[in-house]
């Protein structure tokens, strides 16, 4: 397993105000995590620093830890759930940083008894003077796994990597005018990043291609769904011979994604799965940033809560169209927003209802939903075109480069409506409700409230396609027996 760290800007802020401090010297304070629990990945959620109190730690050019001051911390994340985080910085220092004999010694020291306080991992952290974190977890036995990243969440995502174990890939020439866009760090830092992909429908297909050509190494795309003679005239690329092979959508995007590739040594991941079941979300939390491309409530209600509870930016938007009673269109409007504790979830957006989630959950709720205008009622609807889901692709992506980009210092706008017909771009003006159950959930992580369970919808897909190639596999054999016979001497 691998190990990373994340927090949002307020926590970042408090921590960063004790550390780097006036004087210059070092110092080191506590904290307390949850932990984030993925297929492939474990990231510490740091969610409640614990400054010290008088005489619980000695500043002397370095700075060290009483023994009551480690007592006391382990006490109280063991009380509230979690485990300890042990902090220290590095004044002088920028970027990702190594452990110095006596960093590793005290650390050292202290995990057995933090985690036999605790039940949980003592994490490991340092800040350089540059604002940069560093991380590592401790073993019983007394030895650390470095972290890969440490993720920081405000308006934008701010990332810090270890380039011992995420090295940042070499730029290519076909990667010249992204560069030129940006600058060599920002296209360093977003050809790390691991991006999931949930939904290979027309949008999801889209955005997987343009992230794949923007150089982008780590890109999962997860979607149960085959591939239907319906989704031809939307997902750009899908041929009749992947229909008549019973190709699922997401065996469809790695070929595509594949071509359109910049990076040297692309690591593309299918997910046949859903992220409604334990094993699809389990994958998810694996990612840094998941872009939302699904039109069923209960996989956007697991989304929405990963959002908060795990840490990970969710991008989602969509599409609605309406038509006069004759046929013809009235308007469309579509929507994006970025999903993330400091901006409102999507219940509060108007995005999200959790009865329909839950009845989706049950197995009532079948037809598909696209978002509607702030305040208006979800209805099922199935139109959708080629032509107008690039706009809802164009408006994520715009979202994603606002996120790890943040052109001119800016970052998220929040959530964006077009209407089409007036031709009307609106800042929606939504805020969080006083109670809402998701920003209350932040960064709880494997505490997070239990939303998935066994989808009915993915075992019938996958059977249906299974029996589907068998069948292909016998008519194609039946016909290569019939022409050696023909023509084959036996």
């Amino acid at each position: 397993m691998t190990v990373s760290a994340a927090m949002i800007d307020t926590v970042d802020h408090e921590l960063q105000r004790h550390l780097l401090r006036d004087d210059g010297q070092e110092d080191v304070c506590l904290a307390i995590y949850n932990p984030s629990t993925g297929r492939t990945r474990i990231t510490a959620l740091i969610n409640a620093p614990l400054l010290p109190r008088h005489g619980e730690r000695a500043v002397h050019g370095n700075a060290s830890f009483t023994g009551d001051y480690i007592v006391r911390g382990a006490i109280e994340a063991a009380a509230a759930g979690g485990g300890l985080v042990l902090l220290h910085s590095h004044p002088g220092a920028d970027g990702w940083q190594g452990m110095s004999q006596p960093d590793y010694t005290t650390e050292r020291s202290y995990a057995h008894l933090v985690q036999e306080l605790t039940g949980l991992p003592m994490i490991g952290m340092t800040l350089a003077g540059s604002g940069d974190w560093s991380c590592r977890q401790w073993s019983a036995d007394g030895e650390p796994t470095h972290g890969e990243s440490v993720r920081v969440l405000s308006d934008r995502l701010r990332i810090t990597w270890n380039d011992r174990l995420r090295h940042a890939p070499a730029t290519t020439a076909s990667q010249e005018r992204a560069v030129s866009s940006w600058g060599e760090a920002t296209q360093a830092c977003l050809a790390r990043t691991r991006v999931l992909v949930v939904g290979a429908g027309s949008v999801g297909l889209d955005v997987a291609l343009r992230l794949a050509a923007t150089g982008l190494v780590n890109i999962a795309v997860m979607d149960f769904d085959s591939l239907e003679i319906v989704n031809l005239d939307r997902m750009i690329g899908a041929t009749r011979g992947d229909l008549l092979l019973a190709r699922s959508k997401v065996e469809v995007a790695h070929r595509l994604m594949m071509r359109a590739a910049t990076a040297d040594r692309p690591e593309f991941a299918l997910l046949d799965m859903s992220v409604c079941e334990p094993e699809g979300m389990a994958a998810a939390l694996d990612y840094d940033v998941i872009i939302s491309c699904v039109d069923k409530p209960w996989a956007r209600g697991v989304l929405n809560t990963l959002a908060y509870a795990d840490l990970i930016p969710v991008l989602d938007g969509g599409i609605g169209i309406d038509t006069f009673d004759d046929g013809t269109m009235r308007s469309a409007t579509w929507r994006t927003h970025t999903i993330m504790p400091g901006q409102p979830c999507m219940v509060c957006n108007g995005q999200l209802d959790p009865a329909t989630a839950q009845k989706d959950k049950l197995g009532l709720f079948e037809d598909e939903t696209y978002i509607r205008g702030a305040g208006r009622t979800l209805t099922p609807a199935r139109q959708n075109v080629a032509v107008l889901s690039a706009s809802v692709s164009a408006g994520l992506l715009a979202q994603f480069v606002s996120l790890m980009v943040a052109p001119g210092g800016v970052g998220i706008p929040g959530p964006l409506r077009y209407a089409l017909a007036p031709h009307w771009l609106e800042h929606v003006r939504v805020t969080t409700l006083s109670n809402c159950a998701f920003e209350a959930a932040t960064a709880t992580g494997d505490c997070r409230l239990p939303l998935t369970g066994p989808h009915p919808r993915v075992h019938d897909s996958q059977t249906a396609r299974n029996l589907r190639q068998r069948g292909l596999k016998t008519r194609v054999l039946r016909k290569v027996i019939s022409w050696a016979e023909r023509h084959l001497p036996l």
